[in-house]
């Protein structure tokens, strides 16, 4: 599943000015974050939201990327914390 984050922040015409989108935005904003997600939060169909992730999609506003990705560098070296531990403790 894709996730989402916004890249800029944009104008918003008229029609998208509503607290629902601008909850969107800050959700984006902030963290990397699915269509259903972003849904549940904004309390908004998930046409809706498709059509607005659509919007800014093709503006060049957003960043994507697959589900399964780390939200960080340190989330993808969890597994080498491990390996540490277990190495410091046969060391003992």
């Amino acid at each position: 599943m894709k996730e989402f984050k916004l890249a800029a922040w944009p104008d918003l015409p008229p029609v998208y000015q509503r607290t629902a989108y601008r909850r969107m935005l800050s959700d984006m904003s902030q963290r990397y974050i699915t269509l259903p997600r972003l849904a549940e939060r904004s309390g908004l169909s998930r046409h809706d939201v498709r059509q607005f992730i659509e919007m800014l999609d093709a503006r060049g506003m957003l960043a994507e990327r697959d589900s399964s990705a780390p939200d960080s560098i340190f989330d993808s070296l969890r597994p080498l914390g491990g390996w540490i531990r277990r190495a410091l403790t046969a060391q003992t």
